[in-house]
């Protein structure tokens, strides 16, 4: 079994955190936690070494991220024996080796990056009253079922979590969640949700205007962005429906994704010269992508946009945004008239009217993207570090 590992300083508290597969908005907060050399980490990846090897089903093809994941931190492989492996139902992520290399590492704190599969909700069980289990999540109750199914999820998630000593938040969607479910105040310290503020706010002038050229845009037309995977829960339908209605000329819709949607929304666009599609770009290229636009959408419809990275991208970009009153972020990133507009999920009225005040300006857009800079600035990896660090920090503190 592959392992990377450092010396602990003496005295340095450890970290386990234990997540299914490195993903890109992950990674660099352990590499982070790392450098910073205040904490001593090791993650450990359940869904085993395979995982770097998945299938996306909503991209619809293998995924190959071009940064690295796997690079900067110390990281272990767990043994997953599961018949059917991955991260997309609770059987999916079988480790019976997982709470013995845990052990092994004797860790003064345990974060799990989500329970709802086998090994992590058995874990989360095994560590409560022998450590303190901290726990990353961003599920909202945006999106609530109704009667006794609703009954019993309520139950259920209560037990859930009553085994969670510290829960760190990514939004106010969230906290409303961990509250909801029996997690008070001082069981809850704010990470926000962040993906490479630096990275995106990069501009590669060159590029970017080489690609308005590639789109066939003229100086004065506005960019509309969708980029995501084409499916039912992001409703790139609706926003479609909207655009088509606009019968702007000078407006221009540029769906950058793939999915099990394509296929309709490029027959629905197939006369529109003005709406155009790329195939999924990786993360190198999308700040390119992400600058040549002048509105980003997300016009999602759930349920389970618990939050939604693409609007810190754009937003890290310098982007106006236009989000659906479904996504998890809305309520902390979405400033109306400042920033941006929220809609009506599933309303394709009121998604036009929003488009139409948005799209009436390039200033006004300019200067929403100027505002988006300055909201998103403090939703970064480094404070979700810091986060992380004082609370296993004062952990030890009470230990000791």
């Amino acid at each position: 079994m592959e392992k990377r590992k450092r010396m602990p300083v003496d005295n340095m508290p450890k970290l386990a955190i234990i997540t299914t597969h490195p993903i890109q908005y992950y990674a660099p907060v352990f590499q982070l936690l790392h450098q910073r050399n205040v904490i001593s980490i090791t993650v450990f990846y359940t869904w085993g070494q395979e995982s770097m090897n998945k299938f996306d089903p909503g991209f619809g093809k293998m995924i190959d991220w071009d940064i690295p994941l796997l690079e900067g931190y110390p990281f272990e492989w767990v043994e997953n024996i599961s018949t059917k492996p991955g991260s997309h139902h609770f059987k999916g992520i079988v480790n019976p080796d997982l709470i013995a290399q845990l052990n092994q590492l004797k860790p003064d704190a345990i974060l799990f990056f989500g329970w709802a599969w086998k090994s992590h909700l058995k874990a989360i069980r095994y560590f409560k009253n022998k450590i303190p289990v901290y726990f990353r999540g961003d599920s909202t109750l945006l999106d609530k079922p109704n009667g006794i199914k609703g009954l019993l999820r309520n139950v259920f998630l209560k037990w859930v979590y009553r085994h969670i000593d510290h829960a760190f938040y990514t939004g106010a969607n969230n906290k409303d969640y961990f509250k909801k479910f029996g997690l008070r105040n001082d069981q809850l310290t704010f990470a926000p949700h962040a993906i490479d503020n630096d990275r995106f706010g990069a501009i590669d002038n060159e590029e970017a205007e080489t690609l308005r050229n590639d789109l066939g845009l003229d100086t004065g037309d506005i960019l509309i962005l969708y980029a995501g995977k084409f499916e039912e829960k992001k409703d790139p339908l609706l926003l479609l429906n909207g655009f088509l209605q606009l019968k702007r000329n000078d407006c221009h819709l540029l769906f950058v994704g793939n999915g099990n949607l394509e296929d309709e929304l490029k027959k629905k666009a197939q006369n529109a010269g003005n709406v155009h599609f790329m195939d999924f770009q990786n993360q190198a290229y999308m700040p390119v992508i992400y600058h040549v636009c002048n509105l980003f959408c997300l016009p999602s419809k759930g349920p389970g946009e618990s939050w939604g990275l693409a609007v810190n991208e754009a937003m890290a970009s310098g982007k106006a945004v236009l989000v659906s009153d479904k996504a998890g972020c809305a309520v902390d990133l979405v400033k109306n008239e400042f920033n941006g507009s929220i809609f009506h999920n599933r309303d394709v009225d009121d998604l036009k009217q929003k488009l139409d005040e948005l799209t009436a300006s390039r200033q006004l857009l300019n200067t929403y993207g100027s505002n988006s800079i300055n909201v998103i600035s403090d939703w970064n990896f480094a404070n979700i570090a810091i986060a992380i660090e004082r609370r296993l920090l004062n952990e030890k503190k009470r230990q000791d």
